[in-house]
């Protein structure tokens, strides 16, 4: 499905981290796996270090705490915020819905619209589209759109397979019209034949949460999980992006009339550093205009790399200049899509720290949560 958009912007761009960091090289001793092999999987894959939330944290800290730090620095006018769009696989509860949730402990006003979303790894570009088309109502100016997941939560330490790649983050997105003039081309498609791919089997109401889907299990990759945990089909997934992302580009660039070499940067979800860097060379687009060190860094925080690959390689520049920038995601569902916009001129566009004190975001130190990652 192709999506046009006419006088859409992105404004501001606020990534949030947790300050607790986790090792591959500490946790790699959970693994049943020889040493030698888990630093090749190091190697290979770009894993080094992700950041985790302590037990307790959920996607609203995360939220509220960015939004704080908005709104305490003049950044955003709590008032002009018209619609709240949340994206997340993790809620705070099944119900009420954590967009409410983050509407209540800001004390936004009633007369607003808040919505949540379930999407993962394509969930930034899910959250434009929305955003973007709630700006077609006179009465909503302002979108902030948040993207946010505590998937550590939710994967086994014990998991090779994907403990090492999960991170936490959440991502603040600020959407506001623009001059009539800014066209933004999107495309979107989902095959939920092939869900399965990524699953957290256990925990909803198809498999609700008993003793025994909390038992860790070997299922014959040497790698224990429960069914409460994340299960990725790592071979699945790779053939997906490498099959399917490439003529989503090629068909979003021709319904845009754009030479792939016109565009400034590939600012596509990172799954990992080796399934980009194939991903790039299947593409014929070199490695410097498609960042991939964001796992390396922070780990794979599902719909919120995009905004953490933006803010943490190209903050100051965010700033100042203005690019022709290609987004991708694709991943659980499965989902795929992608946008090409101008990204640039934001009002702001930085990375923070979440403080380790849970339920203490109004106390974080200043200095440490205005530090920019750019």
């Amino acid at each position: 499905m192709n999506f046009v958009f006419h006088g859409r912007r992105v404004s501001g761009l606020l990534a949030v981290v947790p300050a607790n960091e986790g090792s591959f090289l500490e946790e790699m001793k959970n693994f049943n796996f020889p040493p030698h092999r888990s630093l090749k999987l190091k190697e290979v894959m770009g894993y080094d270090r992700h950041r985790l939330v302590e037990n307790g944290v959920c996607v609203s800290d995360l939220a509220v705490f960015g939004l704080e730090h908005l709104i305490e620095r003049g950044l955003l006018d709590r008032d002009a915020i018209d619609a709240l769009v949340l994206v997340t696989q993790s809620p705070d509860h099944l119900m009420p819905p954590t967009s409410s949730i983050i509407q209540g402990r800001l004390a936004l006003k009633p007369d607003m619209f808040c919505l949540d979303i379930n999407q993962g790894c394509a969930g930034f570009i899910v959250g434009l589209i929305e955003a973007f088309l709630l700006l077609e109502q006179p009465a909503i100016r302002k979108v902030v759109l948040i993207n946010a997941d505590v998937l550590s939560r939710r994967t086994s330490p014990q998991d090779r397979n994907s403990f090492p790649l999960i991170g936490d983050a959440a991502s603040i997105t600020i959407v506001e019209r623009d001059a009539p003039g800014a066209v933004v081309h999107a495309n979107l498609k989902m095959d939920g034949t092939r869900h399965e791919a990524l699953i957290i089997p256990a925990g909803g109401m198809r498999m609700p949460s008993t003793a025994a889907t909390a038992v860790l299990e070997d299922v014959g990759d040497r790698n224990l999980r429960a069914k409460e945990h994340l299960l990725m089909n790592g071979s699945a997934v790779f053939n997906f992006v490498q099959v399917e992302v490439p003529p989503m580009i090629e068909s979003l660039l021709a319904a845009a009339g754009c030479a792939k070499e016109a565009v400034d940067w590939f600012l596509f979800h990172q799954p990992n550093r080796f399934m980009l860097q194939k991903l790039a060379d299947k593409m014929d687009v070199p490695y410097s205009k498609m960042p991939s060190n964001v796992v390396e860094q922070f780990g794979n925080s599902s719909g919120t790399t995009i905004p953490m690959v933006i803010a943490s390689n190209l903050a100051p520049r965010m700033l100042k200049e203005t690019f022709r920038a290609c987004l991708a995601g694709f991943g659980v569902g499965l989902t795929w899509g992608s946008m090409l916009l101008a990204l640039g001129r934001m009002n702001f566009c930085e990375l923070i720290d979440y403080p380790n004190a849970i339920g203490n975001s109004n106390a974080a130190d200043n200095s440490k949560a205005s530090r920019s990652h750019g």
